[in-house]
């Protein structure tokens, strides 16, 4: 009875997300900035983060020139201040914008003002941008000039200065590849000073200055990013079909797929043995077509969809009854099957291959446009409503170990392939790929990321129904395979021993102790991962939400029945496993 009650909200919410969704427009994502008279919160726009503990600050300013800016920094420097800077985006996990007081006083400098100036320079393709331009005016005024912007992060809602900070990318092995860092050919940076330059000087790094190599990739420590400049290509098209096949050979296939189509990426679904391959690549401007790429998963929709899809997540996992999930699963992938994930030929999708100018292929978010006035949709996981709430983790690998590892994922799959349901719910495994990099927290290989969402309780001290398997998976890319970290997304554990993983990580730390000797723009979080200054003390329950590894039973949640035990396929992980309860 209770599976049959499932299965009806559940096809019911499909029917409702099939026939509406497309003309639904969303109330756009509430300021991060919140501020009264006692000061400032910064919140991310998933709600909470990583650690679930607010983000006090002092104060917020919001310049709006280059010259504004350059003061900002003085007077934080001048007075002392811990300085983070943030956009009119905040979508990390982690609390990489969060300043750590000094002495109970730090700042947010947000660049949601700054965000004027676009100077395209077409006889030299490239492009200037002020930090806080959103990736979106970026591309569309690069367009009007017949220019492309060829890598972009798949979701928009970044400014150009947090997409390059934190090494934003789409997916391409191809020219420079996929990461925006490594079209960057200039930064303009302002650090502090010392009193005779004002307390803050700008620093225009471009050609072969060693310290550019530090500042594609800067994760907000060594300065304030003012202004990009990025390298473009003449204009183009790109032509898209997707292969919803089985996932047989995706160990010994992605490879090729990577070199063959020059934006490909693979979408893989454990739990129902299939696989999403995408062909894409670049065809001429004067190819007919006209496409747009509208993620489904970044438009408008109505609040009630997310709202009972997470009513329902919490009946499953309160009830540790996974059907719910592998239902929504398999509905979730007939639907992005029938509707092409989002490609619209036209204002619908009517067939492959979807051909349209690079422009309004390589990004999307439309739930971000809207007037703040709309209240009745959202995007999925807007934290004003009762929706989605999910954790991201981002693992990249080097591409010569990345067929063990969907090896080893396939071994545990094939234990109970249920088990992965909660995943390919949430858009399952995404495959993509980026090239050897010369920035200095860039990759030192041409690399495979893949991202995957799970379920988050509404509170740090529930665990979650098949726990152990993700964190297996989870341990299983950066401790097996030496998987590097995405820097804005991840739960803590994942950052443990990150800096032994960069072979260029000594001159990056060499490059910010040049630019901020006396740590102006360090934090917490920074100190935790790049110093490796982490808190030694495990506390009952960290295991549940990254925040360590456990190896106690403590660290899990034995009141619930789950204890700390090793791992099925690797057995070096730990993880916390649903065994029931002990008896006494």
């Amino acid at each position: 009875m209770a599976n049959n009650y499932f299965l009806t909200i559940l096809c019911t919410t499909f029917i409702v997300v099939v026939g509406g969704s497309a003309l639904i427009r969303a109330m756009p994502p509430q300021n991060p900035i919140q501020c009264n008279q006692t000061g400032c919160i910064l919140y991310n726009s998933y709600g909470v983060w990583d650690d679930r503990k607010t983000c006090h600050v002092a104060a917020a300013v919001y310049p709006t020139t280059e010259e504004e800016l350059r003061l900002a920094v003085a007077n934080a420097n001048k007075n002392k201040l811990k300085v983070k800077v943030v956009s009119k985006f905040s979508h990390t996990i982690l609390k990489l914008a969060c300043p750590t007081a000094r002495n109970g006083n730090a700042v947010l400098i947000s660049t949601e003002r700054y965000n004027s100036s676009i100077v395209v320079d077409v006889a030299n393709l490239a492009v200037t941008v002020d930090a806080g331009v959103g990736l979106r005016p970026l591309i569309d005024r690069v367009e009007e000039e017949g220019l492309s912007l060829v890598a972009a992060t798949y979701w928009e809602g970044v400014s150009i200065g947090g997409a390059v900070s934190t090494g934003g990318h789409g997916s391409s092995w191809w020219g420079k590849g996929g990461a925006i860092h490594d079209h960057v050919i200039g930064v303009r940076l302002i650090v502090p000073g010392n009193a005779s330059e004002g307390f803050a000087r700008v620093l225009d790094l471009k050609g072969d200055d060693p310290l550019l190599n530090a500042a594609r990739a800067s994760l907000g420590v060594l300065g304030v990013i003012s202004k990009v400049t990025l390298s473009l290509e003449r204009g183009f098209k790109r032509s898209i079909t997707l292969n919803f096949t089985n996932d047989n050979g995706i160990e010994d296939e992605f490879m090729e797929h990577a070199k063959r189509y020059e934006f490909g990426d693979i979408q893989w679904y454990p739990s129902r043995y299939r696989a999403v391959y995408r062909y894409d690549d670049r065809v001429p401007l004067d190819t007919s077509g006209d496409g747009v790429y509208d993620f489904i998963g970044f438009r408008p929709i109505l609040a009630v969809i997310p709202e009972t899809v997470r009513a329902l997540e919490k009946a499953a996992e309160a009830t540790k009854n996974q059907n719910p999930k592998c239902i929504m699963a398999t509905l979730s992938i007939a639907y992005r099957k029938l509707i092409a994930n989002g490609l619209k030929n036209n204002l619908v999708f009517t067939g492959y291959p979807v051909i349209g100018h690079q422009g309004k292929m390589q990004t999307s978010g439309s739930c971000l446009y809207s007037p703040q006035t709309d209240k009745d949709s959202v995007c999925a996981w807007d934290p004003r409503i009762k929706g989605l709430f999910f954790y991201e983790s981002s693992a990249i690998l080097p591409a010569t170990t990345f067929a063990d590892f969907i090896r080893d994922v396939k071994k545990l799959r094939n234990i109970n392939p249920d088990n992965f349901c909660g995943v390919d719910m949430y858009d399952g495994f995404l495959i993509r790929f980026i090239s050897k990099s010369d920035a200095y927290l860039g990759q030192a290989e041409d690399s495979v990321v893949v991202d995957f969402n799970y379920y988050r309780a509404d509170e740090a001290s529930t665990p979650r129904l098949n726990e152990d398997v993700l964190e297996e998976v989870e341990q299983m890319a950066f401790f097996k395979y030496s998987g590097k970290p995405h820097w804005a997304k991840n739960r803590k554990l994942d950052f443990a021993g990150v800096k032994d993983k960069y072979p260029n990580f000594s001159k990056f730390i060499g490059a910010k102790n040049v630019l901020d000797p006396d740590n102006m723009f360090s934090s917490k979080w920074s100190d935790e991962v790049l110093l490796g200054q982490a808190e030694k003390v495990k506390e009952d329950g960290c295991a549940l939400e990254g925040q360590c590894i456990c190896s106690e039973d403590r660290h899990c949640s034995p009141g619930n029945g789950y204890y700390c035990r090793t791992g099925l396929v690797y057995k070096e992980a730990r993880v916390c496993r649903y065994s029931g309860f002990r008896s006494g």
